[in-house]
C-alpha cells in the first residue's frame, strides 16, 4: 500500500478484528483473517492534484467573472468620458458660431457707423442719478432703427432692466421702445431697435422693474439726449 494513510486504516482495523475475535470467537482459525481482511473495500483518498484542479478551476472562474465586472465598469466610464467630451465640443462649436455671428455683426455695425444715414446722438447722464453714465444712439429716421451702444452704463441691479424710450419734448410724451435685454444683443452691449417713432425729438434711459413699465420711472432716469433737427 502505497498512501501511508490507507496503510494505518488497514492495521487498525486488522487490529480491532483480533480483538474481536478473542473476545467472541477464540476458536476462529487465524486463517480466516485474510480473507476477511480481502473484502474489506478500501478507503479511497483523493489525490491531492484533483483537490488543487478543482480549487483552481473555481479560482479562475471567480477571475473571470471579477474580469467581466471591471470591463463592464470600465466601459461605464469610458461611455460617460466620450458623452462628456462629446457635450465640450458641442459647447465649443456653439461658442465659435455665436463669436462669428458676433464678427459679423461687428462689421455690419462698422458700416452703419459710416453711413451717412445714421445720426449719432450722445444720450448724456443724469447728474442726479447717475453723472458718469453715458450711451450713443445711432438713429436711423428713415429705416425707423436705432442702434445703442450701452458701454457707458453700469450692470442693472437685481430685479432691475433698462428701458429705452422715445419722446416727445413738449409736452412730454414718453413712448416705450423696449428694454435693453437679449433679444436684442447684436454685439458687445450693442442693442438694436427697430419701429422707432419717426415723431421722436428725444431719447432717455431708465431703470425699471424686471419686465420694463408702461411709463418712465423719472426719478430713475439715467440718459436723456436729444435728436438733432
Amino acid at each position: 500500500i502505497d498512501s501511508p494513510e490507507l496503510r494505518l486504516e488497514v492495521e487498525n482495523i486488522e487490529k480491532s478484528f483480533m480483538e474481536l475475535s478473542h473476545n467472541t470467537a477464540p476458536n476462529i482459525s487465524a486463517k480466516v483473517w485474510p480473507n476477511i481482511l480481502a473484502a474489506i473495500t478500501p478507503v479511497k483518498i483523493l489525490d491531492s492534484k484533483t483537490n488543487w484542479l478543482a480549487i483552481t478551476g473555481w479560482a479562475a472562474a471567480i477571475l473571470c467573472i471579477g474580469g467581466i465586472f471591471w470591463m463592464l465598469n470600465k466601459n461605464g466610464r469610458l461611455q460617460d468620458e466620450i458623452k462628456f467630451t462629446n457635450e465640450q465640443n458641442n459647447q465649443l462649436e456653439e461658442e465659435v458660431d455665436n463669436a462669428a455671428s458676433i464678427i459679423v455683426a461687428n462689421e455690419n455695425v462698422l458700416d452703419i457707423l459710416s453711413s451717412k444715414d445714421y445720426n449719432s446722438i450722445l444720450l448724456s447722464g443724469n447728474q442726479a442719478v447717475a453723472p458718469q453714465a453715458f450711451t450713443k444712439v445711432l438713429y436711423n429716421k428713415k429705416d425707423a432703427a436705432a442702434y445703442i451702444d450701452i458701454k457707458g452704463l453700469s450692470k442693472a441691479p437685481e430685479g432691475k432692466v433698462y428701458q429705452v424710450w422715445s419722446l416727445i419734448l413738449e409736452p412730454l410724451r414718453p413712448t416705450s421702445i423696449g428694454t435693453l435685454d437679449i433679444t436684442k444683443i447684436i454685439g458687445d452691449r450693442l442693442y438694436k431697435f427697430e419701429a422707432i417713432p419717426e415723431t421722436s425729438q428725444a431719447f432717455g434711459i431708465t431703470l425699471e422693474p424686471t419686465g420694463g413699465s408702461k411709463t418712465p420711472t423719472l426719478s430713475q432716469l439715467y440718459t436723456l439726449g436729444s435728436v438733432s433737427p
